[in-house]
Formats: C-alpha cells, structure tokens, sequence
C-alpha cells in the first residue's frame, strides 16, 4: 500500500511540473500606451526608443537604454545596468550577442543588432 501512495504522489508532483512548465510566464515588458502605433512594430521592446540609429561606445540616451534593456531581456537577467550610457560593458555585451547571434562584430548596434535585438 504504501509504495502505491508513494507511486501516485510522484506521478501528481511530475505533473505538477509538467503543468507550471507549460503555462505562459507572466511579461516583465512595458504595456504600449493607448493609441501608439510604433512599438507595436517590434517584437522585442522595451519603451525607451523605437528608432534605429547607429548605436556606439560613447553614446548616452534613451536610444542606449533600449539597447540595454533588450541585452538583459534576451540574456534572461540584468547583466547590465540600464543607466543610458554605453560604455566598455555594455560594448562587450554587444559584441557578445553579435557572436552569437552570427552578425558582423563590431561592438556597433546598427540596422542589423537592432533588428536581431528587437526579433528576441
């Protein structure tokens, strides 16, 4: 009897797991204001800039703070500081996401990192 019980508490317990794994995480993403059409172009957004302007080391700005927001968001932590300035690690997190994302590394967010980024 008790190996029973201990047989159907397991198989409960798996399923459990099976059922929190499947159901949809709750989103972390800023909702779109009413009435605002352009972040609902990008899959990957996070409220601070929707424009794609080549983005570089020495940079500061909202554009800097999509940049990254969208690394932590794709790293699935906060690896970076989103204060708006890009500096050594958040270059060397961009060169990171362009290797592996087989783009051109060159430490530069344009068009391309932009669209890769926003594509998460």
């Amino acid at each position: 009897m008790r190996t029973r019980q201990r047989v159907v508490l397991a198989t409960a317990a798996a399923l459990s797991g099976l059922f929190l794994a499947m159901a949809p995480a709750a989103s972390a993403t800023p909702v779109e204001a009413p009435g605002s059409t352009s972040a609902a172009k990008f899959a990957g957004y996070c409220g601070y800039y929707d424009g794609s302007a080549t983005t570089r080391r020495g940079d500061s700005g909202d554009n800097v703070r999509e940049v990254q927001c969208l690394i932590n968001q794709w790293n699935g932590g906060s690896p970076l500081n989103v204060d708006g300035d890009f500096g050594p690690r958040t270059e060397s997190w961009v060169v990171y996401f362009q290797d592996v994302n087989g783009l051109q590394v060159d430490g530069i967010v344009g068009p391309e990192t932009w669209d890769a980024l926003r594509a998460l």
